[in-house]
């Protein structure tokens, strides 16, 4: 009897020792990075964790999942691109342009997958928008400028001299002050432009745009963004209307953006690293755009900066911020 009893155990446990290195092999982790946290940041964030969640990658069970901010250091960028490289994650999500450019720059064998970079090629992430035959890919934020520019034209209708507070050191930002340049004097307007290489810049920057600008346009430039209420502040006090591309700054007081769904793109992203994690090589999968735009006002923000939006607008709006 004793041996009847003991052998079902034996083969039970030998059956559990036989399914153990297979429930490790199914075990993945993804390591995420961004260069600062603000709303639009933090949307991509949780996109690419739900993304996962819904493939059946969930943190805590199947995946280990790893989160760093560099609050908008790029030395503490590359320090966090140099700590998950040796980590040696199955992807590591880098999370705007300087987070992006650390971690490209810190390996050549783990899976990069980049989210919120505006020009991918200018910032020399990719060769171009073909298959990389590297280990990067990702989704950009790109933005048609030319509509950019006529939802200006629909908030500040006799709109000559745009301002563009920005930080140089960032390629996402230098590359549409560069398209601007170009498209700009096409529309019978100028660029005015204001330097911030820190976010603590963003408001003096900003002020010394006062006099000199009809509008001041934001792209989602990571500096202003993070510091997007000292920019609002001049342009109440200023009476200078703030247009964006980021539709998050329309709730925090930008009269109107055009924009992606950060949302959205993190989940966009998500289902790329989930084709990765299932041995998809990061090399053969093209850079994605998102192409799926929204309209947000604030008419109370445009009141406030001295413009009037029409009901024409309004009505076209997927959102209209109270």
């Amino acid at each position: 009897m004793k041996s009847l009893s003991w052998a079902p155990l034996g083969a039970f446990a030998l059956a559990m020792a036989a399914l153990a290195p297979v429930a490790h092999a199914q075990q993945k982790s993804v390591a995420v990075t961004a260069i600062v946290e603000h709303p639009a940041l933090d949307s991509v964030r949780d996109g690419v964790q739900a993304a996962l969640k819904e493939a059946g990658y969930e943190s805590g069970k199947n995946l280990k999942w790893q989160y760093q901010s560099a609050q908008g250091n790029t030395g503490t960028a590359a320090q966090i691109a140099r700590k998950f490289v040796g980590d040696k994650p199955d992807a590591i999500v880098a999370i705007a342009t300087p987070s992006a450019q650390a971690v490209v720059a810190a390996t050549k064998t783990v899976p990069v997958v980049f989210s919120a970079v505006t020009d991918p090629v200018a910032a020399k992430l990719v060769p171009n928008w073909e298959p990389s035959k590297t280990n990067v890919t990702g989704v950009s934020d790109l933005l048609a400028l030319d509509k950019q520019m006529d939802l200006v034209k629909q908030v500040v209708p006799n709109a000559k001299r745009v301002g563009m507070v920005y930080n140089p050191g960032e390629a996402n930002s230098v590359v549409v002050v560069k398209e601007l340049e170009k498209l700009l004097p096409k529309l019978g307007m100028t660029l005015v432009e204001a330097a911030a290489p820190r976010s603590v810049d963003v408001s003096s920057a900003a002020r010394s745009l006062i006099g000199k600008v009809d509008v001041i346009y934001t792209n989602t430039d990571n500096n202003v963004v993070s510091a997007y209420e000292s920019l609002v502040k001049v342009g109440q006090d200023a009476k200078i209307p703030l247009v964006a591309s980021d539709t998050d700054s329309v709730k925090r007081g930008a009269i109107a953006a055009l924009g992606i769904n950060y949302r959205d793109l993190g989940e966009q992203t998500g289902r790329m690293v989930v084709r990765i994690l299932k041995g998809e090589k990061p090399g053969d999968i093209r850079p994605e755009l998102s192409t799926k735009m929204e309209l947000f006002v604030n008419p109370g923000a445009a009141e406030k900066q001295g413009v009037k939006l029409s009901d024409a607008l309004i009505k076209s709006a997927a959102q209209v911020v109270q």
